[in-house]
């Protein structure tokens, strides 16, 4: 049996598990700090079980720049250990860790015709070069005008006098969170996505574990645990609330993203912007262009944050200002926010807190981890582990984690140099065997058995057509998906990939599913249901002029697990509906 696997059986398995045993360590929290302190507690030899309430990366993980990197911003406020550290990180990722989900990007920073900004900017960059080390990446390079816009011929001409360009590293976020939770499996982790903490287990004033309740059999849970973990982001201090105190504290900050087609915008590095607040990225990904982001104070619904009218067009407004074809609404194919939990500072600007970590003890028994940046999430698991470990009466080794490639990663080097053997032997094309191996690396075997068992799952998907079916039903048999949003939202990208939202791919995702889940017709329909009512609602919320009009849009629609998952439809209502809804004689009884 692959160890590896997240499918119906093992999750079965798993809720026995957590029942019956204690733990060395529980955590919760399913994102890429949750994720790989189960990995780090796991390869040390400890006994781990790891929940979410939703779906793996589900939160913040999921919802980010997509970026590995250093974090050249943070050269200007002097966090130099900062980004040394995650600059030895990146390397780790690209050379080690997990070749193929994190690959090298390109990026122009322009120049306007201040005289000072080439030495000031240059510096920065070879500083930047310099703290990375023996690094992966190539070096910075000084261009001029001409040179920035025979690599990016999209570039208003007259807004620049030359550029620099550095590299970085992009990922798929929530893919890379995925495969840390399924390493951590092979470690001998359990992992149960659609748990949710309600509570903690208490001996006397210490903490032994968690309360908890499956949000998929709305059975209640009992996990005891020797050292308990809060790796849980924005929702930091609720968590700790449940022990009576804390110490650590959070802010959330939204950023918003845009995805446009990459016919769009005409250039092949990406682009780093100066605004009044901070900067702005142009990504390349795939098919695609990532432009964000935003950084505002959010203080609304934390599991569904929207993107308001404003925020979309902030970011087009100074995209626009140097690009020579301005970007309109309708090339944007979609949108995403996300919070950063940043560490509570004096400064009341988000952009200004603190993106390092912090590690408390909250009570005995209970650790809380937050802050920090997705790039550096595997120093923050140690670095709570080693705490963890204090409070155990075994010796436990020392992290590990830094030898450990992420599953997908052992032999993928070796597996890309013979992609075009391996599309000759399956009939796939040798672009879709490099699509597939830029995602599960190594483990594109057990996507081409699935096609060579089913040939029609060699097909591209109906509605989006650079994915396969084969990956929509791997995303359900070994991948841990257990509802319609999981694949269109993380497992793949259709749902901000496609101009519709995913809504035509609804249907055949849902169907592929439905064989591996044993859904029946009602649960298929209510699984589109739920996943058109949430396209409905985002776009709703995008038209609304501010993050009050934009949250109360996006809160309309059913969350398909806590407590959604008995409606029989999903209907979402218009601000307008609701207001009237909200004076008449009847509402609120």
């Amino acid at each position: 049996m692959n160890p590896a696997r997240l499918d119906p059986a093992t999750r079965k398995a798993d809720l026995d598990r957590i029942q019956n045993e204690t733990f060395d360590i529980a955590i919760i929290g399913g994102g890429v700090v949750g994720a790989g302190t189960a990995l780090d507690a796991a390869s040390r030899g400890l006994s781990v079980a790891l929940i979410e309430q939703r779906d793996w990366a589900s939160g913040t993980s999921s919802r980010s720049s997509k970026l590995i990197h250093g974090g050249i911003r943070y050269l200007e406020q002097l966090d130099f250990r900062l980004v040394r550290e995650a600059l030895r990180e990146q390397t780790l990722m690209l050379e080690r860790l997990c070749p193929h989900l994190v690959k090298p990007v390109p990026f122009l920073y322009p120049l306007t015709r201040r005289i000072w900004e080439r030495a000031y900017v240059g510096a920065g960059t070879l500083l930047y070069d310099l703290l990375s080390g023996a690094r992966a990446l190539p070096r910075h390079r000084h261009l001029s005008r001409r040179g920035v816009l025979a690599r990016f011929p999209g570039l208003r001409g007259d807004r620049m006098v030359g550029g620099i360009q550095y590299w970085d590293a992009q990922v798929d976020d929530a893919r890379h969170t995925l495969a840390l939770v399924r390493t951590a499996r092979v470690h001998g982790a359990v992992t149960l996505s659609s748990v949710r903490s309600e509570g903690f287990r208490m001996s006397g004033a210490r903490v032994a574990g968690v309360r908890a309740r499956c949000l998929e059999t709305g059975q209640d849970l009992e996990i005891k645990a020797r050292q308990v973990v809060n790796a849980t982001g924005v929702w930091t201090d609720s968590v700790q609330s449940h022990a009576g105190r804390g110490r650590v504290h959070v802010r959330a900050s939204k950023g918003v993203h845009l995805v446009v087609p990459r016919d769009r915008i005409h250039g092949d590095a990406g682009l780093i912007l100066r605004t009044e607040k901070s900067v702005l990225f142009v990504i390349p990904w795939e098919n695609h262009w990532i432009i964000g982001t935003t950084d505002t104070d959010w203080n609304l619904d934390l599991a569904h944050p929207a993107a308001s009218l404003s925020d979309i067009d902030y970011l087009l407004n100074r995209v626009n200002a140097v690009l020579a074809e301005p970007l309109r609404h309708d090339d944007i194919e979609g949108v995403y926010a996300g919070l950063r939990p940043l560490l509570q500072g004096e400064s009341d600007a988000t952009s200004l807190l603190s993106r390092e970590h912090a590690v408390s003890q909250s009570v005995s028994g209970l650790i809380t981890i937050a802050g920090g940046k997705y790039t550096t999430y595997r120093v923050m698991a140690e670095d709570v582990i080693d705490i963890a470990a204090h409070g155990l009466d075994q010796k436990v080794p020392e992290s590990c984690t830094a030898e450990i490639p992420l599953v997908g990663a052992p032999g993928y080097r070796a597996v890309w140099n013979r992609r075009e053997t391996i599309a000759a032997e399956s009939g796939l094309h040798v672009h879709v065997v490099e699509h597939l191996l830029g995602r599960y690396g190594s483990q594109i075997d057990e996507l081409i058995d699935l096609i060579r068992e089913t040939p029609s799952l060699g097909q591209p998907l109906d509605g989006a057509p650079t994915y396969l079916a084969a990956e929509i039903h791997y995303s359900a048999s070994h991948e841990g998906a257990l509802h319609l949003d999981d694949v269109l939202t993380r497992r793949t990208r259709i749902s901000i990939e496609t101009f519709d939202r995913g809504i035509q791919a609804a249907q055949p995702t849902a169907q592929i599913m439905s064989q591996i889940l044993d859904w029946d017709e009602a649960t298929k329909d209510r699984e589109i249901a739920h996943y058109e009512a949430r396209v409905r609602a985002e776009r709703e919320s995008q038209t609304q002029p501010d993050d009050h009009t934009a949250d109360a849009a996006r809160v309309g629609a059913p969350d398909v697990r806590l407590g959604g998952a008995n409606v029989e439809r999903a209907p979402v209502y218009s601000l307008d509906e609701r207001r009237r809804a909200d004076k008449s004689p009847t509402s609120g009884q």
